[in-house]
């Protein structure tokens, strides 16, 4: 293909290839000309033009398929327009000429076509350069149309389309011929050329003004006339072409001269409207002939004609815009409603008809009030509103009905999509909307009333709270007027559908509402057998109330269950014997009341079993059962009562089968065993009846058949934007859409398709479709004998039937055996003996040669499962061979497309069957029907099947692909344009050979890469096509292949592709594109290439906008808000929920990888969209710039507002997508906090910004932070509040602690508190729903928490926030709103708790700090002051309300203690639930308990230590809760004179249940427990066990210690995080401590008893006793040692003697443990050294070792050399421990002192090993840290653990060694242990050092003198050997003192300097000089008879120590001027002395 890419086609490789190569290799070549030539020179271009174009054209007379000649017709514009245009007329003579040949043989067809398409093309790109030539041209080309066949008059329509385009106004001489022709192909027998005639005279519209003027009439009925018997593509075309010719007709008035005035005829909005409702109602039948028609009575207009007609209107108002729309929304809405109306009885004369055109008018409504923005919105629900009223005012129902029902609906969808932003419109007294909507309930028309019911279903899901008040007033009417029959149906109705929207509002309603509404339902149920006037109305209304009722779910249906069964049971009669009593009594009106009665039960017990499962018992489903029998047994008497009683009860009947169908599909089979033969029989009377009318194919069948083989079918069955309207063509004309009234009962359950009303279908059908379903269950568990029975008889069914009635019978049959192999298929069944097979095969075989498509597709899907439930490899094999051989032999298209597709489904199901030669057959079967170009359907469905083999065959897939890809190639080279569908299938084809190629398309051999060059070229192929579905299907290939070879496509195009479809036609509000699918596909597609390149996708897109010539779209222009504001945008119009999951998720992606590099540009979006809310009331911000309010009074000119829009590419934006935009604002926050740190650094940011003006940082936008979140939560929006309170939150959490550089002490955020508390404010008002205050009492406390704001007085401003808050809730769960369930309620108290807590926990936590004392002196004193003013007043702030805070703390820890209770202990828990929650919402209120415990048990622990456990509660009495909850009132009724309990006991009570649920908590933890509440309930243990009280509970209570201690290892075991181990250490120090309190006191009290008796007879105390044995399990020491072992070896695995496989200790190579390592290694060291103090002296000697050896091994595995000689965090703790260990009293208690000492010997013995280890390894151990060790032996230890000879010996012999070790630092380490070894009060242990040490340090001291100190450390070797000497001169005895100065002064003498050297010195010298001379003058007094004598006898010495003190004295003297006075005297009398001395 390379050869392909040239300027000039290479003629030589062209000519090599064969037929199929050529294609490719022209198309190929085609496709690259395009490219160059735009990118060559000029002159480049016009050398080679000539035999460009000869090439060009030679290719036409090569018959070029439909893409090849619209790319060569395309290159030939291109080439003339870059080129010369001289021999243009040549080419155009030539195509002429080419069209003007009389060969009419299909070979020469493409020739013709090409020729047609080149001239449009021509005409296209040089327009005015041709004017001369074109009247010939169209002239010579509308007289080939005459005889031109389909293919011919698609391309000339649309080759016409392109000269207009081209002409532009030139063309006007030929306008009216080309509208001639046009019209005659609108009304085309081929659909195709209908599209493209109207595609041509939507151009010609352009121009020619006469089309919207003169002949504006004949133009709207001939789009009439073309919308009958359209296709959905007609009709969007024509539609679009109708629309706009009308909204031509408005506009055009304003323009033109005067002169040009008087030949356009004027036309007014009342005409247009007018015209367009002829088509509405009397569709495209003239005016005359329409009048005979009505004088029979026969028309009725055809439906297509009907929803093109809506179509058009909605497109008319679309173009005409939505500023248009707001200006004559009222007389809009008169005339849409007035379409429905009773003045034209045709379109509502039969129910059927009245449906469906209240469809239409709801669409058109739907679509064109959507696109408007709020506010216009909220005017347009007024005006429905006032419609409303004076359509109720109307007396005569039947002629107002409809047309109420069309707008209470549109009201509801219009509230609905509002949400929380209608609210001002509800609070609009002047509106009414409510009381219009309630007004309208009781209305005489079943229709309306259901409407209404529906409306007000809308006005509570969108407002939740309204939901209660409506309710209340509807049940009120409800009992009022009883009496009345239309106000017990209408209000039953609506409390149902109030019901129903129970579940979509989280609140919920109070707990209450159920018992009502029950009481009222059975109410209802008793007296309808009084008045018989009432009787059904009120049966109906009871039973529809409760199985509303149901859906609120098991937590209130269980309290009503009982009554519930008990109705049901007495519905039915007892026994058969009854039921024929019954039925010789009755009439027909009694028989219906009772069938309405019965059916409504059914109803009711099926709502139960599909909302309430968790109910059904074994119990319970034992009391469904008794009635069933008799249920079934009424069903089979039916026929025999409708005989008798006739037409009245037909309905009834129907309805009570449907409703009993319905609930035995929902029941278990087994519990209807003994009726299952009955029931069966009823099904097959019933499929097979002689009365049914109607083929419900659409509905029953597409569940049946496989999502995928629907495709092949009407493109109807597919989701489409219109698919509401165009529904009711797939139905055929005697079937009705589903519509409302045809089963009430639905109105409460939720709607399939999301939020529009449910449509159920007529009873007669929805009874098809439950028998078909229930046929499937029942036939599968039936015996096999009956089965066969059955099938049979269906079989013969179908034989008898005759006719029309024949299809019928044959499409109930083969739906309800597909729904049982399906059944048997899912429930992994088997079908039976062999002989199941004839009849079953024969049905679907039947039906796989039916007529009807969809049929075919059923049988196809059940052909497959038959063959997966008998499951047998030579039954599937012979099926396949009968698929063959009828493919082989037939020549019809119905028996060749079904049995194509059954091979396709066969391989579905059973994989690539089982042998490889099935599969060559299937392929080559299937190729070669694919070819047969006779019949497009043939080769559809082949290709179909095709690809459904290629999907399951996998890899067997591989040695066909290469001939099928070159098959879909030629194919897609060839097929006309016209045949959509087949290309549709060939785009599926290529989808899956993509997929089975998959990676290995990024291969690089040349049979890898001509594969990929087709399916590249393949797509393209796909891309050109004008059909929207193929486009969707070449991207879905694109997204494919991006997947595997990410480097093969060009993500260029491929964007620019994406942004084209998804933006160019946005210009259209609603009408994007106009195809969902294709909008879905390339959103699929781009949210896959943001994943891999946002940044790259982006660029692209904005460099789209910038190239394309002229504006893309008004609408979202990408030039200004790139991308990703026009996906905004987007999000902002689109409907379809799956397209918004998508946009939202490609913004994510693309906001994940680049938000932080667009900053600016991200945020900007955010704002713009957030800023351009709709509000209703300018909620000024306190910072708001009040220019930006000035202009947008005055929107009176057009302009100015034009000018507003380019500024504000957002203007209305929705609620949602506002949401979206403040949940982004969150997300960037995120990003930027795992980037530079700068984005939370402002002085940082500022210098960075400074150096690069590129950069940009989140800190910089702080403002426009705040401000966002300031305008979401103050929105009108709910939603969009609870957004904006979490972006404040998490600004808050982010930002707090950084300062601002220009004002040290304080931070940024300090300058916008302002915002905050304006932000936080309406929050707290009265009627804010309880989770948007929730949310706010969280931001409030992280607010006040985070510390931003010091001073106390702009803090209350937020603290009264709580303040009031708190007030609000003290009364206890009673007095909070009745308008939420009370779980909401519990939420909002446990909030406002929960805040508190917080806020208290930080107040005595800077409290604490601040007690401690200032380690820091670099704050300024004024910060200081202002800190301990605000956190001291923080603390005093909360101190007012503590004693309240306290009481509701402990009332919400008990209720959560009490919740917390597993489900055996229910009955033990108070029945009126607890302090704020109630017993029947417990479940609901978990959650909310779940989320603040934590923090409460930390707050109230704090407290309870605060008081020290001492006090008792402070106004105990005086408590203002409405129901004291008093912990007092632990699990008693609520004091009700209980015993009043002790302070003792009430501490006990409180202190275990903090303790009782720390534990539970933590014993349990589940994986979603978070860091929070782990380590809240962790410092509430730590703040417990602060105090003496309750450690002596725990001290004194082993068990509990080892409990807790068991359940703290638990914790560390699971939870990795360094923080939750560490506090849960900290709990286990205090427990030791604890229990060490306890042995102490015991002890002590014991000695103080027998203080007189004898010390031997003492018990021992603490653990261990006399024997020393520790128990597991039982002993506290052995869980302490556990948790610590646990610690110690997860960091230090050497630790383990398994692990190193030796027993001893065996050093291995010492590590350092990372920061959170070591913390934890030492706390648990800690903890090791505390262990002792607990256990008795034999208890302390059998858990010596192992402390011994856990300590000296953490010693030893982390005695790292550290720089400086400082010693690890890891080894200091673990000499701390050792200290601690060996200094314990039990090492000298007389129990265990011996043994303790030979312990303690062999420990010493071991740190000794670790410096010369046995096996001679050199160790890279700090000595430092060992000597550390062994100095710590000698001085803490009792002597004669170091004093034996061996151990003495070796520890002098290490000090020696290190001693001569040349490191200055180990030297000055060395010397300081010396120091205190040898000042060791016992002589036992120092002098054995000294006299083994001290020669060597003299000798180091006089080495010093030769090598002079070089830095300060060897400066400190040397003072620190001085201090040595110094010190044992101070020992020594008298006798030996003299040597010994005699020995120091010489060395202290050589250091002095004198006068001359002093001054050259270094500082180093200097120091030292000064620090001899300063020893000296301390000697000298000391000792001065040594001193003198030595002088004496030294005079060097002596002249040197002179002259260094003069040449001091004069240093100082020259330094007096500078120095201080105070100073100089000094130091000055200080010298004075020492000289005198001399």
């Amino acid at each position: 293909m390379e050869l392909a890419h040239s300027l000039l086609l290479n003629e030589e490789a062209y000519n090599q290839l064969g037929e199929v190569q050529k294609a490719e290799f022209i198309f190929d070549w085609l496709r690259y000309l395009e490219k160059l030539l735009l990118a060559t020179s000029r002159s480049d271009v016009k050398e080679k033009q000539k035999t460009l174009v000869e090439q060009l054209l030679s290719l036409l007379n090569s018959s070029p398929g439909p893409p090849t000649r619209r790319l060569l017709a395309k290159n030939l514009g291109i080439l003339y327009s870059i080129g010369d245009t001289f021999s243009v007329y040549e080419t155009i003579d030539k195509c002429s000429d080419l069209i003007r040949s009389k060969d009419d043989s299909p070979s020469y067809l493409p020739t013709k076509l090409a020729a047609v398409v080149c001239l449009g093309s021509l005409y296209k790109k040089l327009g005015r350069i041709l004017a001369n030539t074109f009247t010939d041209t169209v002239g010579n080309i509308l007289k080939a149309m005459k005889s031109a066949e389909s293919q011919g008059r698609y391309e000339i329509m649309l080759s016409l389309q392109n000269i207009l385009k081209g002409l532009g106004a030139a063309a006007a001489p030929c306008h009216r011929d080309v509208y001639k022709a046009a019209r005659s192909c609108l009304t085309d027998r081929s659909m195709a050329v209908r599209c493209a005639a109207a595609k041509c005279l939507l151009e010609l519209q352009n121009e020619a003004s006469f089309m919207w003027s003169t002949d504006l009439d004949s133009v709207a009925t001939l789009c009439f006339k073309s919308f009958e018997g359209s296709n959905y593509d007609v009709r969007i075309s024509v539609s679009k072409l109708l629309g706009t010719v009308l909204a031509k007709a408005i506009i055009s008035k304003h323009s033109g001269a005067a002169a040009s005035r008087q030949s356009i005829r004027r036309v007014s909005l009342e005409e247009v409207l007018e015209l367009l409702g002829t088509g509405f109602l009397r569709g495209s039948s003239g005016f005359l002939r329409a009048s005979g028609d009505m004088l029979k009575g026969t028309s009725s207009v055809s439906r297509d004609v009907r929803v093109g007609v809506t179509q058009a209107y909605v497109v008319f108002v679309s173009t005409l815009g939505a500023a248009w729309l707001e200006k004559n929304f009222a007389a809009f809405l008169s005339h849409i409603l007035s379409l429905v109306s009773q003045s034209h009885p045709k379109v509502t004369q039969t129910q059927i008809d009245a449906v469906c055109s209240r469809r239409c008018v709801s669409f058109i409504l739907r679509a064109t009030i959507g696109g408007l923005g709020e506010k216009a919105q909220i005017a347009a629900a007024k005006d429905i509103c006032q419609a409303i009223w004076k359509l109720k005012k109307v007396v005569d129902v039947a002629a107002s009905q409809h047309m109420l029902i069309c707008a209470l609906q549109e009201l509801g969808n219009l509230i609905h999509s509002l949400g929380t932003t209608a609210a001002p419109l509800l609070q609009d007294s002047s509106a009414g909307i409510l009381d219009s909507v309630i007004s309208v309930i009781p209305h005489p028309s079943i229709s309306v009333q259901l409407a209404a019911a529906w409306c007000s279903h809308c006005i509570a899901v969108a407002l939740p709270s309204y939901l209660t008040p409506l309710l209340d007033r509807c049940l009120e009417r409800l009992t009022v007027l009883k009496s009345s029959p239309e106000a017990v149906t209408g209000f039953s109705f609506s409390v149902a559908a109030l019901l129903g929207a129970v579940k979509r509002c989280p609140l919920g309603i109070p707990h209450g509402k159920g018992k009502i509404i029950m009481t009222l339902a059975e109410d209802l149920l008793c007296s309808a057998a009084q008045n018989s006037r009432l009787s059904a109305q009120r049966t109906q209304a009871g039973w529809l109330l409760i199985a509303a009722l149901m859906t609120l779910g098991s937590a209130v249906v269980s309290h009503h269950l009982a009554r519930i069964l008990l109705l049901w049971k007495c519905v039915f009669p007892v026994s058969p014997k009854d039921l024929e009593t019954e039925k010789s009594r009755g009439d027909s009106f009694t028989w219906q009341v009772t069938l309405e009665g019965r059916a409504g039960a059914l109803c009711a017990i099926k709502s139960f079993v599909s909302h309430c499962g968790d109910l059904l018992t074994k119990e319970v489903i034992q009391r469904l059962l008794p009635p069933l029998p008799c249920a079934v047994d009424l069903l089979t008497q039916l026929s025999s009562i409708l005989k008798t009683y006739g037409s009245p009860l037909k309905t009834p009947s129907l309805v009570y089968r449907q409703r009993l169908y319905e609930l035995l599909i929902l029941l278990p089979p087994e519990t209807y065993e003994g009726n299952l033969c009955a029931i069966l029989k009823e099904l097959a009377a019933d499929l097979t009846a002689p009365d049914i009318q109607v083929a419900a194919s659409t509905f029953l069948l597409p569940p049946l058949c496989h999502r995928d083989d629907l495709l092949l079918l009407s493109p109807l069955l597919q989701e489409t934007d219109h698919r509401f309207i165009e529904e009711q063509l797939l139905l055929c004309n005697g079937i009705a859409c589903g519509s409302l009234e045809y089963d009430p009962y639905s109105i409460y359950e939720k709607d399939v398709e999301g939020h529009s009303v449910p449509k159920p279908l007529p009873p007669a059908l929805s009874v098809i479709s439950a028998a078909v379903k229930l046929f499937g269950v029942v036939c599968a568990h039936v015996g096999e004998a009956q089965r066969h029975l059955i099938l049979e008889q269906l079989l013969d069914s179908i034989k008898h039937a005759k006719g029309a009635r024949q299809q019928i019978v044959q499409l109930h049959v083969v739906s309800s055996v597909s729904s049982f192999l399906k059944y048997v298929a899912g429930s992994k069944r088997n079908l039976g003996p062999e002989e199941m097979r004839r009849p079953a095969l024969a049905l679907v075989m039947g039906a796989l040669e039916s007529p009807s498509p969809l049929l075919r597709c059923a049988a196809a899907e059940a052909w497959a499962r038959l063959t997966q439930v008998v499951d047998d490899g030579t039954f599937t094999a012979a099926l396949a061979q009968v698929s063959f051989d009828r493919l082989k032999s037939a020549r019809d298209v119905v028996t060749r497309t079904g049995h194509s597709l059954a091979l396709g489904s066969l391989h579905r199901y059973l994989g690539g069957i089982s042998s490889s030669q099935h599969l060559n057959s299937c392929v080559g079967i299937l190729c070669a029907l694919s070819q047969d170009s006779t019949s497009p359907d043939v080769q559809t469905w082949a290709l179909h099947a095709l690809s459904l083999i290629i999907d399951s065959a996998g890899p067997l897939y591989y040695m066909h692909v290469e001939p099928t890809l070159s098959l879909i190639i030629m194919l897609l080279l060839n097929v006309p344009p016209t045949h959509a569908e087949v290309h549709q299938s060939l785009g599926r084809c290529l989808n899956a050979l993509i997929t089975t190629l998959g990676p290995e398309l990024q291969g690089n051999s040349t049979s890898v890469s001509t594969l990929r060059t087709s399916c590249l070229l393949g797509c393209a192929v796909m891309q050109d096509n004008p059909d929207c579905l193929v486009q969707a299907q070449a991207i879905s290939c694109l997204q494919q292949l991006h997947m595997f070879a990410p480097r093969h496509v060009n993500l260029s195009s491929l964007v620019n592709c994406l942004c084209e479809i998804l933006l160019d036609n946005s210009v259209l509000v609603n009408l994007c594109s106009p195809y969902l699918l294709l909008r879905r596909a390339v959103l699929a597609c781009l949210r896959q290439l943001v994943q891999r390149e946002a940044a790259e996708v982006s660029e692209h897109a904005v460099m789209l906008a910038k190239d394309s010539r002229e504006e893309l779209t008004p609408g979202a222009n990408i030039k200004e808000v790139g991308l990703e504001g026009a996906l905004l945008t987007l999000l902002d119009k689109e409907t379809d929920q799956r397209l918004c999951h998508d946009i939202k998720e490609t913004l994510n992606h693309m906001l994940t990888s680049m938000a932080v590099d667009k900053l600016s540009f991200w945020l900007k979006l955010c704002k713009d969209v957030l800023a351009a809310s709709a509000d209703f009331t300018a909620v000024t911000c306190v910072d708001t710039m009040q220019e930006e309010e000035g202009d947008k009074g005055d929107d009176a000119s057009v302009l100015t507002t034009r000018n507003d829009d380019r500024f504000h590419p957002f203007t209305n934006s929705r609620w949602a997508t506002r949401v979206f935009a403040a949940e982004c604002v969150c997300r960037i926050i995120n990003q930027c906090e795992n980037a530079h740190s700068a984005h939370f650094d402002i002085a940082l940011a500022q210098e960075m910004k400074k150096r690069d003006s590129r950069n940009d940082f989140l800190v910089l936008h702080l403002a426009d932070l705040v401000r966002m979140a300031f305008m979401a939560a103050t929105d009108h929006s709910d939603q969009l509040r609870l957004s904006g309170l979490e972006t404040l939150l998490v600004i808050i959490r982010q930002f707090a602690t950084i300062p601002e550089p220009e004002f040290p002490g304080h931070v940024i955020l300090e300058q916008y508190q302002a915002n905050v508390g304006a932000a936080l404010r309406p929050a707290f008002t009265s009627e804010t729903p309880p989770d948007v205050t929730a949310k706010a009492c969280q931001v409030c406390s992280a607010w006040i928490a985070s510390g931003v704001v010091s001073d106390l007085n702009d803090l209350r401003r937020v603290h009264q926030l709580l303040v009031s808050s708190l007030t609000k809730i003290q009364a206890g769960k009673e007095a909070l709103s009745h308008l939420y369930n009370e779980s909401a309620s519990t939420m909002e108290i446990l909030a406002v708790l929960k805040a508190w807590a917080e806020v208290y926990i930080i107040a005595v936590e800077r409290h604490k700090n601040l007690r401690q004392p200032l380690k820091t002196t670099t704050c300024s004193e004024e910060s200081v002051r202002n800190g301990s003013h605000s956190s001291d007043g923080l603390l005093d702030l909360v101190l007012t309300d503590l004693g309240t805070l306290s009481r509701l703390w402990l009332a919400a820890l008990q209720d959560f203690a009490l919740l917390t209770l597993p489900s055996e202990f229910a009955s033990q828990l108070p029945v009126e639930g607890g302090a704020f929650y109630t017993a029947e919402t417990s479940e609901n209120a978990k959650l909310h308990y779940h989320s603040a415990w934590a923090l409460i048990l930390h707050a109230t622990a704090l407290w309870l230590t605060s008081t020290g456990f001492v006090v008792a509660d402070p106004d105990e009495g005086a408590s203002n809760l409405s129901r004291p909850v008093t912990p007092t009132s632990m699990c008693q009724g609520s004091s009700s004179g209980a015993t009043i309990k002790s302070p003792e006991d009430v501490y006990t009570d409180r202190f275990h249940l903090i303790l009782g649920i720390s534990v539970e908590f933590l014993c349990s933890l589940h994986s979603d427990a978070t860091m929070e509440s782990i380590t809240a309930c962790l410092h509430a243990l730590q703040a417990l066990l602060d105090v003496p009280w309750p450690r002596s509970k725990i001290g004194s209570d082993q068990d509990l210690g080892i409990e807790l201690l068991n359940v703290l290892h638990r914790v560390i075991l699971t939870r990795e995080s360094p923080s939750i181990q560490l506090a849960s250490l900290e709990v286990v120090r205090q427990i030791i401590c604890a229990a060490q309190e306890h042995v102490k006191e015991k002890r002590r009290s014991a000695e103080v008893d027998d203080g007189a008796a004898e010390k031997e007879t003492l018990p021992e105390f603490g653990e261990g006793k006399d024997t020393g044995g520790l128990v597991p399990g039982k002993s506290l020491v052995f869980a302490t040692l556990e948790l610590c072992v646990c610690i110690l070896v997860r960091q230090l695995p050497e630790l383990n003697p398994k692990l190193t496989g030796s027993p001893g200790v065996k050093a291995g190579k010492p590590q350092v443990l990372s920061e959170d390592g070591s913390k934890l290694v030492s706390a648990a060291l800690v903890i090791l050294s505390e262990i002792p103090a607990v256990c008795s002296p034999e208890g302390s000697i059998s858990i010596l070792p192992t402390i011994l050896y856990l300590t000296i091994g953490v010693l030893r595995e982390t005695a790292v050399r550290l720089p400086g000689g400082q010693l690890s965090s890891t080894v200091a703790a673990s000499l701390q421990a050792l200290k601690g260990i060996l200094s314990s009293p039990m090492a000298r208690a007389e129990k265990s002192h011996t043994a303790w000492t030979d312990l303690l010997r062999s420990a010493l013995t071991t740190v000794l090993d670790c410096w010369d280890p046995a096996d001679g390894t050199h160790q890279e151990l700090d000595e430092v840290s060992l000597l550390t060790a062994i100095t710590v032996f000698i001085l803490s230890t009792s002597p004669e653990v170091t004093t034996i000879p061996c151990l003495q010996k070796r520890c002098i012999e290490k000090f020696k060694v290190t001693l001569e070790i040349k490191d200055p630092v180990v030297q000055i380490k060395t010397y300081q242990l010396l120091l205190s070894i040898f000042q060791y009060p016992n002589p036992a242990v120092s002098y054995p050092y000294i006299y083994s040490l001290v020669s060597s340090i003299v000798e180091q001291l006089q080495e010093i003198d030769k090598r002079k100190p070089e830095d300060a450390t060897e400066l400190q070797v040397f003072q620190e050997g001085i201090k040595v000497l110094e010190a044992l001169v101070a020992i020594a005895e008298e006798q030996h003192r003299a040597q010994l100065v005699a020995c120091l002064l010489p060395i202290l003498i050589s250091f002095l300097l004198d006068e001359n050297a002093l001054g050259s010195t270094t500082s180093i010298m200097r120091n030292l000089h000064d620090f001899a001379l300063q020893n000296l003058m301390h000697i000298g007094p000391q000792y001065s008879s040594v001193f003198k004598s030595v002088m004496a006898s030294s005079p060097t010495l002596k002249a040197r120590l002179e002259a260094a003190i003069k040449g001091n004295q004069e240093s100082v003297k020259v330094r007096i001027p500078a120095s201080k006075h105070t100073k100089h005297s000094g130091k000055n009398s200080s010298i004075q002395l020492k000289t005198n001395f001399l």
